[in-house]
């Protein structure tokens, strides 16, 4: 209804503000929806808590629809928020979101283009998010991993601003959220607001969502504020989000570091059922595991029974008559609440834009979205590892592709992504043959939908690569095939190999060395007789904050 003008309420989704006179901009509600809603008493307000048609069907179907944005609109929203005056007398503190899998992050050097002179940050504190889909490949690999994330943040030159820590979570899973919180207690306090920044896809609103319900928060905020809208389709948040944070006093402290203490001398069988199944739950969707809990939450009142005394007198004859249900009144912060309130704010996943660092984006912007929920991995990975020999080809879907044109010796090719792509194995002889007939069809299964959906697929693109093996148990390097995944070469010592690797034209290419994970191609079972390949391995799962039986 384009003579309804825009609600000026923002999503409690995604942050777009509310309307019905654009189906194609963001925040649209049908209108029907849109004047029940606004029509009563309170007008716009009725408005508050509600999600717009993108988000409706993102949370309850799946589906992504399409929107009439610039694709700068992400990056202008996100600038605007860093270059508000200062509050409080502070600057912002930046939580940067890295999705460990996309390292080198291309967003991490643009950070300073984004912030004014004279708004600076207090600093910033990097999370390697998603740390639950990578498997252990050595004892100490999160300390490595924690190093890989040092030394982004030095190449990413990002003097201008204090490096508060680097931490590793899983926004998923839990695992790390409760020693981020300690630290951002510990070490920011309450001095003033607080950004979560990084790339799309990078787990933003999961983090958001989590710390929503945790001891970050006031205790009223999870039931004022809503949750935000979470999905595998890229740039699901359009504008700023938003809950208060609680002012961490020296009392809360302490009861907040008792609370920990008493559920860390729990071991796995003391419980409840429900916990119990909860944790089994996340087990199976990541390898480390975390329980992250509330120590201040809201006393509610007890439910009051309203009695209708005309509801209690019918006859035996008569169907007794229901009354009419009150809209329930959504629950507000009192201004006393939120007068000198510092907020934690979820923004837009910053797009990458120039030739260097747009590859992610356009790769997913390729896809459908069937085909993104296979590429994005949203379970443990399980890595799968091959012997090739030189003359033979490895295809990872048809989004990659690596051939082994020459060497002396067989070298260990270790695929590290979602467990959903297919990898198939064939001559180099045939390798051009294979894509040609099975692309978009089931055996390399993404793309999908047969030769229609090819002719507008870009075609694969090669590019050389020469490695120098250190040892049949440590990778020399990963080559990352975009966002569908990397494969970890390990070679003998001083081995020297020559591949030719394939992506989508318009995407790139990336040698990652060192690796991420060099002792990767150790976690495998028995060469399969006759085969290329050896039995996959899952490293058990570990939960953090739980005695372990049997173990000092």
């Amino acid at each position: 209804d384009p003579s309804i003008p825009p609600s000026g309420v923002s999503c409690s989704g995604c942050g777009a503000e509310l309307q019905c006179c654009d189906s194609e901009a963001p925040g649209f509600m049908p209108a029907e929806k849109y004047r029940s809603l606004s029509d009563g008493p309170s007008g716009v307000k009725g408005l508050r808590n509600a999600v717009c048609q993108r988000c409706w069907l993102l949370c309850h179907h799946g589906q992504a629809l399409g929107l009439r944005l610039p694709p700068e609109q992400h990056r202008l929203v996100v600038s605007a928020a860093l270059r508000r005056p200062l509050r409080h007398g502070y600057g912002p503190l930046l939580l940067y979101i890295l999705d460990l899998l996309e390292l080198p992050d291309p967003v991490l050097p643009q950070l300073q283009g984004l912030m004014s002179p004279d708004v600076p940050a207090a600093g910033l504190l990097v999370v390697g998010n998603k740390v639950d889909l990578l498997p252990a490949d050595a004892p100490g690999h999160l300390g490595r991993l924690r190093e890989r994330l040092t030394a982004a943040c030095t190449q990413a030159g990002l003097r201008e601003f204090p490096l508060v820590d680097v931490r590793l979570v899983s926004a998923k899973t839990g695992f790390g959220l409760e020693g981020l919180i300690s630290r951002l207690q510990r070490s920011w306090k309450c001095a003033g607001d607080v950004y979560l920044l990084g790339a799309t896809n990078s787990g933003k609103s999961t983090l958001f969502n989590s710390l929503l319900h945790s001891d970050y928060c006031k205790s009223r905020a999870p039931d004022v504020v809503n949750r935000a809208t979470v999905s595998p389709w890229p740039g699901t948040t359009l504008n700023l989000l938003k809950f208060p944070i609680i002012n961490p006093t020296c009392d809360r402290i302490f009861r907040r570091q008792e609370r920990l203490k008493e559920e860390a001398k729990k071991t796995e069988d003391q419980l409840s059922s429900e916990e119990r199944k909860y944790l089994n739950h996340l087990k199976k969707q990541g390898y480390l595991v975390g329980r992250v809990g509330r120590t201040f939450q809201r006393q509610k009142s007890s439910t009051v029974v309203e009695f209708d005394p005309d509801m209690l007198s019918y006859s035996v004859d008569e169907e007794p008559r229901h009354s009419p249900k009150k809209r329930e009144e959504s629950e507000e912060f009192t201004y006393n609440e939120v007068k000198d309130a510092r907020w934690c704010f979820d923004t837009p996943g910053i797009i990458k834009e120039n030739c260097v660092v747009r590859f992610i984006l356009q790769v997913l912007n390729l896809l459908t979205e069937k085909e993104v929920k296979l590429v994005l991995p949203t379970h443990a990975i399980i890595p799968r590892t091959f012997t090739l020999k030189p003359g033979m080809t490895l295809f990872l879907a048809a989004l990659g592709r690596v051939d082994y044109l020459k060497g002396e010796k067989p070298a260990w090719f270790t695929i590290v992504a979602s467990n959903l792509l297919p990898v198939h194995i064939t001559s180099l002889s045939n390798a051009d043959a294979v894509y040609e007939k099975h692309a978009g069809q089931e055996l390399l299964k993404v793309p999908m939908g047969g030769e229609e959906r090819m002719k507008e697929f870009p075609p694969l693109i090669p590019q050389d690569i020469t490695l120098k093996g250190i040892g049949t148990t440590e990778a020399v390097a990963d080559i990352k095939l975009s966002s569908a995944g990397w494969v970890a070469v390990t070679a003998d010592k001083e081995e020297e190999l020559l591949l030719r690797a394939y992506v989508p034209k318009g995407t790139t290419l990336v040698v990652r060395e060192p690796p991420l994970l060099p002792y990767i191609s150790a976690i495998r079972g028995a060469r399969i007789a006759g085969n290329a390949a050896y039995r996959t391995k899952r490293p058990p799962s570990l939960v953090e904050n739980l005695k372990t039986i049997g173990r000092r």
